[in-house]
């Protein structure tokens, strides 16, 4: 086929009877663009002999459609998208993040100020004695100390409370 878009033509309202056939509402203009596809791979791989090129050409547009269905289909189904709800949710935390701070200090009275560091960047940071470390510039074993420190007078602190 050397000229593709009289058949193009010719064949648009085909496309557009099977993508209204397969209650295509989303993303109207892909379809349309996979049934052009899968129109001019029909015209390519067309057998005269094995039937008429109608026929062929909505059995094959219809195909590829309804796989390109299936793809989509399994792309949502396998990709999550968390509702407003969940990113309310997440913007309330992130707002209240100063709350957990203030109360972890407020253990955090006798401490010194490197024993406070240790709790602060252990319980919101999440970081372990050698990320500590680093980002302090001091050794590993400073910060076991303070750490040892710090566990020593939280749970005298705890022990004066029972």
């Amino acid at each position: 086929m050397e000229n593709f878009e009289p058949i193009a033509d010719q064949y648009t309202p085909m496309i557009y009877s099977i993508i209204r056939s397969l209650h295509i509402y989303k993303n109207k203009e892909d379809f349309y663009q996979t049934g052009l596809i899968a129109l001019w791979e029909a015209t390519r791989n067309f057998q005269p002999e094995k039937g008429s090129f109608e026929g062929y050409a909505y059995r094959y547009i219809k195909g590829r459609m309804m796989t390109e269905l299936t793809k989509m289909n399994l792309n949502a189904e396998r990709t999550v998208s968390p509702s407003e709800e969940f990113w309310e949710m997440i913007e309330e935390t992130q707002m209240d993040e100063a709350l957990p701070v203030e109360l972890l200090l407020s253990y955090c009275g006798g401490l010194t100020p490197n024993q406070k560091k240790w709790v602060l960047y252990t319980c919101i940071d999440y970081l372990s004695i050698k990320e500590i470390a680093e980002k302090e510039n001091v050794s590993m074993s400073a910060v076991k100390n303070w750490r040892h420190g710090a566990r020593k007078k939280l749970l005298e602190g705890l022990e004066i409370v029972d």
